[in-house]
């Protein structure tokens, strides 16, 4: 009877957690398609709306842009709303410009930018559960899945209390990113107007 109960409070916390979503106890089904569409996706391009909820601020902070992804690892983030900021991951570096100043880091010499670097990748690449620095759970709704990370080790979770990334349905693609922060802040980016496989010019992940 133990592990019923068991089972039974478990969905009955992620229902109560994750509104619409229902726990998965066999998620290799949805590994194996995810992987599968993931294999198949060569380029993503789409509009994000990204919003920052911080604690000491009673509204949220609200930016958009335009975001795009290249296989192996290169990413683009360009927002413009309510400001011009740019952002470039490509070959373990990363470039960041505003309206001010630019600037060129390598991704691992910041362990923060390492993970974000590593977590938008793994998310567009379908990776993201393969990662030995995180445990996962999937959560399944109506039109979507929820895939729940939680942090491994003592250095992640002074970052991050979960990751959560929202998978389409229809294509396996993420439609959304949210990261919580173990204070109580976090962050979502949601993608809209997406475009796979289109092609797309090496110049628009050049860092100079």
């Amino acid at each position: 009877m133990s592990w019923i109960l068991i089972f039974l409070f478990d969905t009955i916390v992620a229902s109560a957690q994750y509104p619409g979503y229902t726990l998965l106890t066999n998620t290799s089904t949805f590994k194996e398609q995810f992987n599968n569409a993931s294999q198949k996706t060569n380029s993503i391009q789409s509009d994000f709306t990204q919003e920052k909820n911080l604690s000491m601020l009673s509204e949220k902070i609200v930016s958009k842009g335009k975001f795009w992804f290249k296989k192996e690892s290169q990413v683009r983030m360009e927002y413009n709303q309510p400001f011009k900021y740019l952002m470039i991951l490509s070959n373990g570096k990363v470039y960041i410009k505003d309206e001010q100043k630019e600037n060129t880091v390598s991704a691992t010499s910041n362990k923060l930018f390492k993970q974000i670097n590593n977590i938008i990748i793994d998310c567009m690449k379908g990776s993201a559960m393969n990662n030995p620095d995180f445990t996962s759970k999937v959560f399944e709704g109506p039109q979507s899945y929820l895939v729940e990370l939680t942090p491994a080790s003592k250095s992640l979770k002074d970052f991050f209390q979960h990751i959560n990334i929202t998978v389409d349905k229809k294509d396996y693609s993420a439609t959304a990113i949210e990261m919580l922060e173990p204070g109580g802040d976090n962050t979502i980016i949601h993608f809209s107007n997406k475009q796979l496989n289109s092609t797309l010019p090496d110049a628009l992940f050049t860092i100079h």
